[in-house]
């Protein structure tokens, strides 16, 4: 097998990341992993196909046993023990990167998937951020001679980084003349540049795993890991991670994830726009039960979700994992006071229903609700780091209850399809001019959102909705006017330079996906071809 990088010099001091050395470790990752993760994705499809004729989903039988079993995860290191307030947002550019270490936030999740678009120049430059933040020599000078610096007063938020999902590739290095794998090329080359600094700081590799759809996905993990800290010779269980349960096979896997990654697990987190994403995806053409509301409609408060966080809840406490709270997608706006207020009380409210149910922490998008989270779970936490006692033996969720989509209330609206063409052309074209994380409308919209966005406009098609406030029925053709309508509002909104450059593409292309008989499984992946 032969590596081969497309560019060497994206950015400046890319060959600082790019060694020799570093590549020929992806490169190994890649002889001894890549075959497996292929079956395992044509593993998913035959499992969407089964799903498409049943409509059901159920726990494994065949893994009753661990679910049943007696067994935990290994305790988590000191560094891991308090996760109450965990800022995210992408590692690239430095200053991002600066501005969430020094947030206050006890965890900070360094994104290298869904708010980060993958070119090659963000990736390199995100592991370089992580590399010098390890090293505490990471800074910025902005054009305007404002000096950002790693903060001294207090302590700097704990890094986990996320890699992008298995289904991801890596057009920039080739393996024999086929694209990496997005996930290996991330996790390679920031365990190779930074893992023992990481431990010689006290902290550790540590990692989020998104978007794995069975226990055999994390197994792969797992396997990842043991070769990888054989490999630079670092001790078995020195890398932890904690696995986003963000799609709807997933939530039926949930012990079986933990008890495959047990030496290497931290917890699990509710990955609340994704799982609504994959829900849509899975039973798209399930029929009429499965069409959900409005996307702003559906509250955390739904019994399908509550399902989801509470068996989530009480699947990690068993296994002695910690339960990590989901994204409130609201953001406060420093120029218009009444819209901060509301973002933090819609803040407060989200993370106080998590702290009472047993959540050991939650994910702010911005600083300005770090001190929000904090006060919550100080409030419920008090003295104690966790909540690993709060064990919820009154919980009992059956397949029925996570499936129970038709329970959510709301309408199909056309300002909800209007909203959802608006969000996936926008947010499509600032992720293609190379920003994976935007603020619309005061919510912090990224790859999740507006996955959900594009894919209820496919469903609804599919399903021949009635919208509730309009009469219409939701066709090809009113989908045609409407996105023509919200692309036009667009141009008017960005100039014309940054219309026909990001948003004319974009447009073309949610238009292209959301029209087309065949379901897009993943917008970031025909997206991709559209970075520059």
């Amino acid at each position: 097998m032969a590596i081969t990088v497309t560019d060497p010099r994206p950015i400046e001091r890319a060959e600082e990341i790019l060694t020799p050395k570093a590549l020929a470790f992806v490169e190994e990752l890649h002889k001894r992993f890549a075959g497996r993760r292929g079956e395992l994705l044509t593993a998913r499809k035959a499992k969407r196909e089964e799903v498409a004729r049943t409509g059901s989903l159920d726990f494994l039988p065949e893994t009753k046993n661990v679910r049943d079993g007696d067994w935990k995860v290994a305790p988590a290191p000191a560094a891991l023990q308090d996760r109450r307030v965990e800022m995210t947002g992408p590692a690239s550019p430095a200053k991002m990167a600066i501005n969430a270490l020094n947030s206050g936030a006890k965890v900070w999740l360094a994104d290298l998937e869904d708010a980060s678009t993958p070119t090659w120049g963000n990736v390199i430059d995100a592991i370089l951020n992580l590399r010098d933040a390890a090293t505490g020599t990471l800074s910025y000078t902005s054009p305007e001679g404002k000096e950002y610096r790693l903060r001294t007063d207090a302590p700097l938020a704990v890094v986990v980084a996320r890699p992008r999902g298995w289904h991801m590739e890596e057009r920039h290095l080739l393996l024999n003349g086929e694209p990496a794998v997005g996930a290996l090329v991330d996790f390679g080359l920031h365990f190779f540049h930074i893992a023992k600094q990481l431990v010689l700081n006290g902290h550790g590799p540590y990692y989020y795993l998104p978007k794995m759809e069975s226990h055999l996905e994390a197994r792969l993990w797992n396997d990842v890991f043991v070769f990888a800290q054989d490999f630079l010779g670092l001790g078995q269980g020195t890398i932890r991670a904690t696995v986003l349960i963000e799609t709807i096979p997933a939530a039926f896997e949930m012990d079986e994830i933990l008890y495959e990654l047990r030496d290497h697990a931290s917890g699990l987190n509710a990955g609340r726009w994704d799982y609504l994403f994959s829900i849509i995806k899975y039973f798209r053409d399930a029929g009429s039960s499965f069409v959900l509301p409005d996307r702003a409609t559906v509250a955390m408060t739904a019994p399908f979700m509550r399902a989801y966080t509470e068996l989530l809840v009480k699947t990690c406490h068993h296994r002695g994992a910690f339960a990590m709270g989901g994204m409130a997608a609201v953001i406060p706006n420093r120029r218009e006071p009444e819209v901060t207020a509301q973002a933090f009380e819609k803040v407060r409210a989200d993370k106080t229903r998590e702290a009472n149910d047993g959540f050991d922490g939650s994910w702010v998008a911005h600083p300005d609700l770090v001190p929000v989270c904090q006060e919550v779970f100080d409030s419920v936490l008090g003295n104690k780091p966790n909540q690993l006692d709060k064990q919820r033996p009154e919980v009992s969720v059956t397949a029925g209850q996570l499936l129970d989509i038709a329970s959510a209330e709301g309408q199909v609206t056309e300002a909800g399809l209007r909203l959802n063409l608006y969000v996936a052309v926008a947010y499509t074209a600032v992720w293609i001019s190379g920003n994976g994380a935007v603020a619309i409308h005061n919510l912090m919209e990224d790859a999740a959102t507006a996955e959900i966005s594009r894919s209820q406009v496919w469903q609804q098609i599919r399903n021949e909705v009635v919208l509730a406030d309009t009469g219409n029925k939701v066709t090809r053709e009113l989908v045609t006017r409407i996105l023509a309508e919200e692309t036009e509002k667009l141009r008017g909104e960005v100039g014309e330079e940054a219309f026909a450059r990001y948003y004319q593409p974009a447009s073309s292309l949610i238009g292209d996906i959301c029209l087309s008989e065949d379901y897009t499984d993943f917008l970031t992946t025909p997206a991709y071809e559209l970075v520059g």
